[in-house]
């Protein structure tokens, strides 16, 4: 079995308490309402825009024999710089002021998964951060397509609120190949072992990042006059 097979079958329970958080559900059934989606946008932007930093601090601690691998990081970070401002677009096309998102504070299980993130790579093995890759890339290409048009389809919004979505639907399928071919190539016992703990440990944070958004967060945003 390769070690890419290893991650997805020793990760089913974490998996699976991820898809059970209920947000997903209401995404996928049409039962979403603007405010959960623009509260849900809101920690997307939160822990993406700490993706260019994190992948950059993982390759500042590869020792030199790894330096294949941050070729590979820095090919991610050529893919992932901006995306951020993306979610705000996305945001400001819903009616809320980007600039309000922007200044937004992060709710604590999005502030506690992103802390996990650094303390990984400072503190634990860097390479262990792959865990995260795994399960935010994973999770999108299962679940962004189908809850864009889902979405879309029940709050009636444009094309225009649903970039960092559809984006990452069709993106991440050519990134979970790309990083498929990574994790394969990892031969030490050690670091897999890493990987196979902290995507464990993400799945169990990203699922408490859904089921903390709330609706009522959608409400310290400044809506733009005129608008949603």
């Amino acid at each position: 079995m390769s070690f890419f097979d290893q991650i997805q079958e020793s990760t089913v329970a974490e998996r699976a308490y991820l898809n059970a958080a209920p947000l997903i559900a209401d995404s996928l059934n049409g039962r979403i309402t603007l405010k959960q989606y623009v509260a849900y946008l809101c920690q997307a932007y939160h822990h993406v825009k700490h993706t260019v930093p994190l992948l950059m601090a993982t390759g500042s601690r590869l020792p030199e024999s790894h330096e294949w691998l941050r070729d590979a990081l820095a090919e991610y970070i050529d893919e992932e710089r901006g995306h951020q401002e993306w979610i705000l677009n996305d945001i400001e096309a819903c009616g809320y002021a980007r600039e309000s998102a922007r200044c937004s504070a992060p709710t604590l299980a999005t502030e506690l998964m992103i802390a996990y993130a650094y303390d990984t790579i400072n503190r634990g093995n860097p390479v262990g951060f792959f865990g995260m890759v795994q399960v935010l890339e994973g999770t999108s290409i299962a679940l962004a397509d189908s809850a864009a048009a889902s979405i879309q389809e029940s709050l009636s919004l444009p094309n225009e609120a649903f970039s960092y979505l559809r984006s990452h639907g069709a993106l991440d399928q050519e990134h979970v190949k790309f990083f498929r071919s990574l994790m394969n190539a990892i031969e030490s016992q050690e670091e897999r072992r890493a990987i196979v703990h902290c995507a464990k440990v993400f799945y169990r944070l990203f699922g408490d990042v859904l089921r903390g958004v709330d609706a009522e967060q959608a409400n310290a945003l400044r809506l733009i006059e005129g608008a949603a």
